[in-house]
């Protein structure tokens, strides 16, 4: 019987080649396929931020990445766009050397640019490569063009005859899922937040329970309130009866379609008078940091002339009273060496610039502290958490019960955008250990788990790992 050489089965395993590579991503597959040709259209051009996976199908870890980045590309279904390109591909390979590829597989986060038709801004991501890490970076990188509006400011929105729409609402940050109905929406209904503590604008509407979505249809016009689920499709269907949502990608001009403007209704007069009061009744620039998490290393460093550092945890008794007694709020701790090492001078450098970025500009945040290792009751804490490095970034919450795990490079930027997704109570969260929490209450434990379970708090509580669940905080957490 004929015995197969080494060439032969050299030739088949080559011969197999095309099938894996078209089994890399299918065309059910969430994440969407673009090349050299449609990626300027679907992704360079698009209103909404996108992350791209420059891969080979040969490329193992690209094989590795690829349950969680599928994963990640269901969880951000009509908030943002996860992306694939083949760099094995002949006609794509010129492509990606232009985008400074050089392994793979690398990912890169694309957003649209500060103006109109403009350049987009493209960052390479070094963030962890798991469906969270990647979902939260995206999520951050969302650009704000919902206004906040105040009672004072509620005159002023309404004026002018374009329809405008309100999300009422007791968290003070904006929702990912807002902002993404902002963009679909923008130039054609103006979007809005109101907080709770708004009486009048509530009373005005008659707002009885939050959150609730309000539309306006033009002025003079009975407001229309939606009773439907919480859900980007269905809410962007409702919106759709005063002007119909942007194409993907938009026209080069950032405008809706002449078609669009008609069924908006709206006047060259009276979107000059919307964007007027745009100006008005948002309280931050569209792309200020309270509103938009896209803020580079550089503008950071830009306003914070004079850093200001944080503080440092000097024993136990300061730990505990800062962080981990059973009515503390939200701290954000580093674990450093007590001895000087590049990367704990590095993630308490970054720390330091963004603890002076935040007092400069009067916005408060929680806390930010170093625990050298020396600290008495540091180990301790680390080994509850099982953290084994000796760089560690964590953030804790002990009256919910709940931490979080820094995994990055320590950049400016990444702390950055890990800390605004903590802000935003988006993501992920762990459990915190029971004896962690000095003198833990039998009371306090209960209150933590009602409110882990029924999401009291402004930040959602911790979510499993199910995408069903991620899927619900992302999507419905108004």
């Amino acid at each position: 019987m004929h015995q197969p050489t080494l060439a032969t089965a050299v030739t088949a395993v080559l011969a197999a080649l095309p099938a894996v590579q078209a089994s890399m991503y299918t065309k059910n597959s969430p994440v969407l396929q673009v090349n050299a040709r449609s990626y300027e259209k679907l992704i360079a051009q698009s209103n909404h931020t996108s992350i791209v996976e420059f891969y080979a199908p040969w490329c193992g870890h690209c094989q590795n990445l690829k349950p969680a980045y599928e994963k990640a590309a269901r969880n951000l279904e009509g908030l943002a766009k996860v992306a694939a390109i083949d760099c094995d591909d002949e006609a794509n390979k010129q492509f990606c050397g232009a985008m400074g590829v050089q392994g793979f597989p690398t990912l890169k986060i694309v957003r649209p640019g500060k103006k109109p038709g403009g350049k987009p801004v493209v960052e390479d991501y070094q963030g962890p490569r798991t469906a969270t890490g990647i979902s939260e970076a995206l999520v951050a990188k969302i650009n704000n063009h919902v206004a906040r509006v105040a009672d004072k400011d509620i005159n002023s929105f309404l004026a002018g005859d374009g329809p405008k729409a309100l999300l009422f609402t007791e968290k003070g940050t904006t929702s990912a899922l807002l902002r993404s109905i902002a963009i679909d929406f923008l130039d054609v209904i103006s979007v809005g937040q109101v907080r709770d503590k708004d009486k009048a604008t509530v009373e005005k509407f008659g707002i009885e329970k939050f959150p609730t979505l309000v539309l306006v249809p033009g002025h003079g016009k009975e407001p229309i309130t939606y009773t439907g689920e919480l859900v980007k499709k269905d809410m962007v269907e409702f919106l759709s009866q005063a002007g119909q949502p942007n194409p993907d990608p938009a026209p080069s001009n950032g405008k809706a379609d002449k078609s669009d403007k008609k069924k908006s209704s709206t006047k060259p007069a009276d979107k000059k008078a919307d964007k007027a009061s745009d100006k008005k009744t948002t309280a931050e620039p569209e792309e200020s940091p309270e509103t938009s998490t896209a803020t580079t290393a550089t503008e950071s460093a830009t306003q914070t002339p004079d850093i200001i550092p944080i503080a440092t945890i000097t024993d136990k008794d300061m730990l505990v009273a800062k962080c981990l007694q059973p009515k503390s709020h939200t701290c954000v701790l580093a674990f450093i060496p007590s001895d000087a090492s590049e990367k704990g001078d590095r993630a308490v450098a970054s720390l330091s610039q963004l603890n002076s970025k935040y007092i400069h500009g009067k916005r408060h945040l929680f806390p930010f502290f170093s625990v050298p290792s020396n600290v008495e009751g540091s180990s301790t804490l680390k080994d509850a958490l099982k953290l084994s490095a000796d760089v560690e970034l964590i953030a804790l919450n002990a009256r919910r019960g709940w931490w979080r795990h820094y995994e990055g490079d320590f950049s400016v930027e990444s702390v950055e955008g890990w800390i605004d997704v903590i802000r935003m109570g988006e993501g992920n969260k762990n459990s915190l250990p029971k004896d962690v929490v000095a003198e833990q209450a039998e009371t306090a434990t209960t209150e933590s788990s009602t409110e882990a379970t029924h999401g009291t708090d402004p930040e959602p509580e911790a979510e499993t790992e199910a995408p069903e669940p991620q899927e619900k905080i992302v999507h419905e957490e108004l």
